[in-house]
């Protein structure tokens, strides 16, 4: 299990680190891709899981806390379920959870080293805290929250159904390409966290970091990204459980 909690914890810091990059490098003043899109968010986010999964695959590329729930309630308890040698057992997704989070914390923060002058210069606080944390274009919590569990839902559903693919590579990158069709037609109204861990662990790196106007880090949306990611991924492993197998 050691080795499996430092490849979830490898693999979600990598993924972070490339999307809330490719989100610094559209957001912050002075980058040289500035302004360069809401599409270019949605690629990198899809690139950087992608990367992620690849570089987490001793422990089955899970960096995510919904799609290891979603992988639990698909398999509960199987010998492999996690990974080759890791059960899918409630304790072991707890400890993949806490992987994914610090990794997700050590990602952000070394985005911010990347950008530190960036994150320097003159920016308004909602776009400093927008590298790091998702939040809504329009606030309605409740609606918030059911946008991050359908998308969700849609991620994780493809990813149980993509592990049975044998192909190398194919896997990941079937789940790469779904978050950028996530992110271009679902993650309109709250940025597309779809991952628990991708939204928390950055967001207590803004609030430690010492980002100079940084602002608040909005703690009370918080749970959103949070509740219904892990809504999406619940209701994914009991339809894969039931009519995947």
């Amino acid at each position: 299990m050691g080795q499996a909690f430092i490849s979830e914890m490898l693999g979600t810091a990598v993924l972070v680190l490339v999307g809330t990059g490719v989100v610094a490098n559209v957001a912050l003043p002075k980058t040289k891709g500035h302004n360069a899109g809401w599409g270019v968010i949605s690629f990198g986010w899809g690139i950087g899981i992608t990367a992620g999964v690849f570089a987490a695959y001793k422990s089955g590329g899970n960096i995510n806390p919904a799609v290891t729930l979603g992988a639990f309630l698909d398999h509960p308890n199987a010998a492999d379920g996690f990974a080759p040698g890791v059960t899918s057992s409630f304790g072991n997704m707890l400890l993949y959870w806490l992987a994914q989070v610090i990794g997700a914390i050590i990602g952000a923060v070394v985005c911010w080293v990347v950008y530190k002058k960036h994150f320097d210069q003159d920016a308004d606080a909602a776009t400093k805290l927008g590298v790091f944390a998702t939040g809504p274009a329009i606030r309605s919590v409740w609606w918030n929250a059911a946008a991050e569990a359908v998308g969700t839902f849609v991620l994780v559903l493809v990813a149980l159904a993509s592990s049975q693919v044998t192909t190398v590579g194919l896997g990941p990158l079937l789940i790469g390409l779904t978050v950028v069709g996530i992110g271009m037609g679902l993650g309109g109204p709250t940025g597309f966290a779809i991952n628990p861990a991708r939204d928390l662990g950055p967001r207590i790196a803004h609030w430690f970091l010492p980002i100079p106007g940084k602002g608040g880090s909005d703690w009370a949306y918080a749970w959103v990204p949070v509740v219904g990611p892990l809504v999406g991924g619940a209701l994914a492993g009991l339809v894969a459980h039931f009519y995947i197998g």
